[in-house]
């Protein structure tokens, strides 16, 4: 039986994903080499495409590692002399925080319950934290901070650097990158790619401050991907050491494909079937929405409670071909997940409904 995933990543492939993997294929790009002519072509594409997606200017560089995991040591390490200060309302946005302790910087937390959102006005800055992290969809429990609140704080803030996980959520949320210094995100979500592609974007102030931490005989920015390293390589679309050519090939060619969609299509399409699903579960005496405040509830990662255990309604979607995210963690057998990628059309959805219905 062929599936379809509505699982919050790895989710389901886009779908032009196998006809750009058999055209990458045909032309031997698994075997070319990242210092050639061809992939300094695949790189320059790839940026144009997603700078167009995203709305993203020239200030910013656009950058490749292994995972977004690995942008939050990037960054922590780059960006960030002795204090960070981080919003946290789930398992991911906490993982950062984490990453910036175990990098022994002091990391400020402001942290809400699990379900619970952050507005602008309820939030103050530490006067010393440099580098302020947001995350704009918290994957774990389907919370979502809107982009007009953090461009607010940045305003309020505006000599710190902000920062944005959009990790499952990109390419939906419009940031003005004008006040948003670095984002970034990985492929396996919205993007409809298989793992191993993270994306680091980031300004000149990152830059400069990463430039100038790196003068520090008592302080490290990490020994080979450092975002002056990165940066130097970017000049002429090259990256320090080998990297995911394939992946950077076929992210440039679905961004492409959503550029041709456009843009506000996607997001339009993504909040009419996000709608669908939150009214069907309000309606519903078997499902409730898991985040009370309709502004906080995220578009990309749609999360519902069971009034039985999740596992039942898991197994049966999966007898009718469909794969539902379980909850996270703790809440793992008694809420359900629920992936609104671009990938799954309106109709798939209506599909997915009608099976939970039963």
């Amino acid at each position: 039986m062929k599936y379809t995933y509505f699982t919050p990543g790895p989710a389901e492939l886009y779908p032009t994903f196998a006809a750009h993997l058999q055209t990458a294929m045909d032309e031997q790009l698994g075997s070319i080499s990242h210092r050639s002519a061809r992939f300094r072509d695949i790189y320059r594409h790839t940026d144009e495409q997603l700078r167009a997606l995203m709305n993203i200017p020239a200030t910013h560089g656009i950058f490749f590692t292994g995972s977004a995991s690995e942008v939050w040591e990037r960054l922590l390490l780059n960006c960030v002399e002795h204090e960070s200060f981080h919003l946290v309302n789930g398992s991911f946005s906490r993982k950062c925080y984490d990453y910036a302790q175990a990098l022994h910087k002091f990391a400020h937390l402001h942290e809400k319950p699990l379900g619970e959102g952050f507005d602008a006005a309820e939030v103050e800055i530490p006067e010393y934290a440099e580098l302020v992290c947001l995350t704009h969809n918290e994957t774990s429990a389907g919370v979502q901070m809107r982009p007009t609140d953090m461009h607010k704080l940045k305003r309020k803030y505006a000599q710190k650097l902000f920062c944005v996980d959009m990790v499952s959520s990109a390419p939906y949320p419009d940031l003005d990158f004008s006040l948003i210094d670095s984002a970034y995100f990985s492929v396996q979500k919205a993007f409809g790619m298989p793992a191993g592609l993270g994306v680091w974007i980031a300004n000149q102030a990152c830059l400069e401050k990463a430039e100038r931490l790196q003068r520090y005989d008592s302080l490290t920015i990490g020994a080979h991907h450092n975002l002056p390293t990165l940066w130097k390589n970017y000049q002429t679309f090259e990256t320090p050491a080998t990297p995911n050519v394939l992946g950077i090939y076929l992210l440039g060619k679905i961004a492409e494909d959503l550029n041709r969609i456009g843009i506000e299509t996607v997001r339009k399409e993504t909040e009419e079937k996000a709608r669908m699903l939150y009214r069907f579960a309000e309606g519903s005496d078997r499902y409730t929405p898991f985040v009370q405040q309709e502004r906080h509830r995220s578009q990309t990662v749609v999360v519902l409670n069971t009034d039985g255990p999740a596992k039942g309604v898991m197994e049966a979607a999966k007898q009718q071909g469909m794969i539902i995210g379980s909850g996270y963690g703790k809440l793992k057998e008694t809420q359900i997940r629920i992936a609104n990628f671009p990938a799954v059309s309106v109709e798939q959805v209506s599909e997915l409904i009608k099976v939970m219905q039963k």
